[in-house]
């Protein structure tokens, strides 16, 4: 009997051994020394470091390389109306082809400014006006071009406008686009047709607003459709009312609005 309890002592003792040995028991294994801590906080440091001027790089690069996309896109695309033409004339020059649709588009300008190109647009307008679908698309399509029009015809947007909308306290940009008279039985008020874009520029609301609740900010129609493209990215901090512009205490501060 006493043999038995020894020999089973034994394996006992063993595996108390083995365990108190163990190098992968997080209880019994030794302290980190101070020299990985110190390496394990400079590589955490040198890793924050790289991924910070990484992103940083990919800020600054990412709107030179699509500019320079859109760019190259554009000049592909205008340089493919004439180039296929000088292709047949045995000329293979790159760029003759967008410089020739450049001076085209100039040409088609100059003769748009007088009556009879004038005269020959109406015409070829008349005939696309009585198209079905195109009618539509031409009309849309001829709205925003005469925005950005340097004619600023009675089609294009008349001023840039900054109305309270939705709620009070809040504003809301867009463009006086016309105006109504709104008779009632009192007196009659002028009201505003103020176009505010939902959706880039082609697509939005038109509020009739009173002309007096209007906030007209010294900002062209141009800079308007920039900010409105851009999301209000390049909404000045400042805005100062047209009809206030003289008086330089009554400015008004209004944020961001994207």
């Amino acid at each position: 009997m006493a043999e038995e309890q020894e020999s089973t002592s034994i394996p006992l003792s063993q595996g108390d051994n083995a365990s108190r040995d163990d190098p992968e028991d997080p209880a019994k294994s030794p302290p980190s020394s101070p020299n990985s801590s110190t390496r394990r906080a400079c590589c955490f440091v040198l890793q924050s470091w790289v991924s910070k001027k990484f992103m940083t790089g990919c800020v600054v690069l990412f709107p030179v390389a699509v500019t320079f996309f859109i760019t190259w896109w554009f000049i592909q695309f205008v340089d493919g109306f004439f180039s296929p033409i000088y292709s047949r004339l045995g000329i293979d020059i790159f760029g003759l082809g967008f410089i020739t649709s450049l001076a085209f588009v100039f040409l088609i300008g100059v003769f748009v400014s007088s009556w009879m190109g004038a005269t020959v647009f109406w015409i070829g307008e008349w005939f696309i006006k009585r198209m079905p679908l195109v009618r539509h698309i031409y009309s849309a399509s001829k709205q925003i071009s005469a925005a950005i029009s340097p004619d600023q015809n009675t089609t294009a947007f008349k001023e840039v406008a900054i109305i309270r909308h939705p709620r009070v306290g809040e504003y809301a940009f867009g463009f006086i686009t016309s105006t109504v008279t709104l008779q009632k039985d009192n007196e009659d008020e002028e009201l505003c047709s103020v176009f505010v874009p939902t959706n880039h520029l082609y697509i939005g609301d038109i509020f009739l607003v009173n002309s007096k609740d209007i906030i007209r900010p010294n900002l062209s129609i141009r800079e308007g459709i920039e900010i409105i493209v851009s999301g209000g990215m390049t909404m000045p901090q400042l805005i100062t009312p047209v009809e206030r512009a003289t008086r330089p205490n009554e400015r008004i501060s209004l944020n961001r609005i994207g």
